[in-house]
């Protein structure tokens, strides 16, 4: 009977445990499939990746579906590619800044409605009108458009007394990369950097060295090895190795150095990365990447540099909010300390004249 009990409570609580378990197989209410354009450069792509002469035309189709019993209606958002933080590509909508050498923005070459309605249980076209730039250059206009379903903001409340609620809302959207290019002879990629400076992610100190890929092509396979050094100095304060990253053409990114826990001193100091790019058995650099088995030959190789100071009251601000340095209280425990003292001597001046006082009577 016991045992019999037990299964039952068994069975029940990991009824409910499954019935808790999210489901994201439910999240999309429509579907979306790119339609081959006579101008694709490879019809087996799951993308558009166009061939175009200067001022050449092309009416873009992509098929929208609604398998539900409501009515849908979806946004369409077109954007130019960007490079995340983690050496990612970008191709809907971010916070990311355009490149400065930036020079074709591809929502200027692009015409689309911003929304489309999908009745219950149908399926529609949206056509996407593009045209190449009048004038003949050898590179990528790289971007990409993003399907998101527009719903009305839901707000959860909680049911406390307070009233406070706690607002979740959750997105999910396709996105369909757009690459319109007027030669499969697209150049070479090239590597800057920028800048070198302290700053946080997840607040957490960083060291962080602003990369420019500023030629309109890709930067595929990117391996980065940086060291960062006192100014003059050759003694490696922080190193770091990163791998398997791509850039857009066009674009920037800030790479990061943890310091994994120490303090930001104020000082200068110096940031160094050796950079490789593009994966190729031909390939004159060789480099053997942090975690991987064997040296593999690159086809681009870059040697930076980037002198930078850290100025003290930027240290301080940094190190006060990184959650992982330990607080230094020593000036609180010696200020109780002379606090403690005071009161000590006070006492003891107080009861020497308290005894005075007695011995005069």
């Amino acid at each position: 009977m016991k045992f019999r009990k037990f299964t039952i409570l068994a069975i029940t609580v990991l009824s409910s445990l499954m019935m808790a378990t999210p489901s994201f197989a439910s999240e999309f209410n429509f579907a979306v499939t790119p339609k081959p354009s006579e101008n694709q450069l490879d019809k087996q792509k799951t993308y558009f990746d166009l061939l175009l002469a200067p001022n050449q035309e092309d009416t873009l189709t992509v098929d929208l579906r609604n398998d539900t019993d409501k009515e849908v209606v979806v946004e369409a958002q077109i954007h130019s590619a960007t490079t995340n933080g983690n050496g990612v590509i970008e191709y809907s909508k971010n916070e990311i800044k355009a490149d400065k050498t930036l020079k074709y923005d591809i929502k200027n070459y692009v015409e689309a409605p911003e929304e489309i309605i999908l009745k219950p249980q149908s399926a529609a076209e949206y056509k996407v009108k593009i045209h190449m730039p009048n004038e003949k250059f050898a590179g990528i206009i790289a971007g990409g458009i993003t399907f998101k379903e527009k719903k009305a903001d839901q707000t959860s409340e909680s049911s406390d007394k307070s009233g406070k609620g706690l607002a979740i809302k959750n997105e999910y959207s396709y996105v369909v990369a757009l690459l319109m290019r007027q030669t499969t002879e697209n150049g070479d990629p090239d590597l800057k950097l920028l800048s070198a400076s302290p700053d946080q992610r997840n607040a957490r100190n960083v060291i962080q060295g602003n990369l420019q890929n500023p030629n309109a092509t890709y930067l595929n396979q990117l391996a980065t090895k940086t060291t960062i050094t006192k100014k003059g100095s050759s003694e490696a304060l922080y190193t770091d190795e990163q791998s398997e990253m791509q850039m857009a053409p066009n674009s920037n990114f800030n790479l990061s150095v943890p310091l994994k826990g120490d303090r930001l001193k104020a000082g200068k100091y110096t940031m160094k990365i050796d950079a490789y790019g593009q994966k190729d058995q031909k390939g004159s650099y060789p480099f053997q990447a942090k975690g991987s088995q064997k040296e593999e030959n690159y086809r681009y190789h870059w040697s930076l540099e980037k002198d930078f100071e850290i100025k003290a009251d930027v240290a301080k601000k940094l190190n006060d909010s990184d959650v992982t340095i330990k607080k230094d209280y020593t000036w609180i425990y010696i200020l109780i300390g002379v606090l403690l003292l005071l009161v000590i001597i006070l006492f003891l001046i107080w009861r020497k004249k308290k005894n005075d006082q007695k011995a005069s009577v």
